[in-house]
């Protein structure tokens, strides 16, 4: 074939849908120009829809699939589960899967190129060299970015007892160093303690602020989620970012997170606004977590507004990851997931 009719054959296959386009147009044109106009608005709005791709970008939140790494090992409450996790924390992944696979699992089963780990997972592997290397080998292999990794049980960074909150602070420091050989941005730590909301303030922030010294020396940066307790007030939290003023310390804001006081059953007795919350939190935003738990039959998250939510996040700027963390019932752990990816690409794609 020469090469004047492959251009030719090429042409016109690129024309066969706009000419199909064009030729109905044509037909509307010879009957009511507005009719036409209408069309290819149309038309032209459908392909740029298609087009279109969230303002952010997705990951998948470790603890999405905690009960297929856990198994049964929370059947027993959590104090059991914390005395084993100090004890021997290996025990505890009794569930169908691997943590070392998680970047393989959220790649090939949920199409997702980049993951938030979480430290219980890997209690036992902080300082393990050969394992961290095998886990940055793994990511390396699927094209996955590790975001960061959410750290909990390691003290309260809050404490008011300073030699307590201290001991906290070094707890993290080998969590900081696998985040940085991981390729991680961040570490998520929680601003916990018991005592006034003014005594926990101040000590939130000498210990946030001390941990942050030793992130910023390793480029790893250290958000604070609301994560229940004073901490799911945004205001107080928003205020202990303030406190701290440095801009390795932030937030990763939780849509579902704002309960500060729960009742023996864990239903919330007290509850903070959500969306004013998160307004509040977003000014030192550097990730976020979509928490879901149930969906209606359109798709939509039944406890938040996401549309709302996403508008809230849109408005302050923000354009890096946001989590999927499904904490639901009703679903299983990766069809929750795959709900939770559906609604925020389509959302993120209206807000676009």
């Amino acid at each position: 074939m020469n090469k004047s009719r492959r251009k030719t054959i090429k042409y016109l296959g690129q024309g066969i849908v706009s000419a199909s386009a064009l030729g109905i147009a044509g037909t509307m044109m010879s009957c009511d120009s507005k009719a036409a106009k209408d069309f290819q608005k149309g038309y032209e709005d459908g392909l740029n829809d298609k087009m279109k791709k969230p303002f952010f970008d997705i990951s998948l939140a470790q603890w999405s699939l905690h009960k297929s790494f856990f198994g049964d090992a929370l059947k027993d409450g959590f104090g059991a589960f914390g005395k084993a996790l100090a004890s021997d924390p290996d025990s505890l992944l009794r569930g169908v899967l691997d943590p070392i696979d998680f970047p393989s699992i959220a790649k090939k089963d949920f199409g997702l190129d980049a993951v938030e780990f979480v430290n219980t997972f890997y209690y036992s592997k902080a300082k393990d060299m050969a394992y961290l290397k095998d886990l940055k080998d793994r990511c390396d292999s699927e094209g996955v970015k590790a975001v960061l990794i959410m750290c909990d049980a390691l003290g309260d960074l809050g404490d008011l007892d300073g030699e307590k909150r201290a001991k906290a602070v070094i707890n993290h420091h080998p969590w900081v160093d696998a985040a940085k050989y991981l390729g991680c941005h961040a570490i998520r730590v929680n601003a916990a303690g018991t005592g006034t909301e003014d005594e926990v303030r101040s000590a939130a922030i000498q210990g946030l602020g001390a941990l942050t010294e030793y992130g910023k020396k390793n480029d790893i940066n250290i958000i604070v989620e609301n994560h229940g307790g004073y901490s799911s007030d945004g205001s107080w939290l928003a205020s202990v970012m303030a406190g701290v003023n440095d801009s390795y310390c932030g937030t990763l804001p939780d849509f579902g997170n704002f309960c500060i006081e729960r009742n023996e059953d864990f239903s919330c007795k007290k509850e903070y606004d959500r969306y004013k919350g998160t307004a509040e939190l977003m000014p030192y935003a550097k990730g976020i977590s979509a928490k879901t738990h149930d969906f209606d039959e359109e798709g939509n998250e039944t406890h938040t507004d996401y549309r709302k939510m996403l508008q809230i996040v849109k408005d302050a700027g923000y354009t890096g990851y946001i989590d999927i963390e499904y904490e639901g019932q009703t679903m299983s752990e990766a069809d929750g997931i795959k709900a939770t990816k559906a609604l925020l690409e389509k959302i993120g794609a209206e807000l676009a």
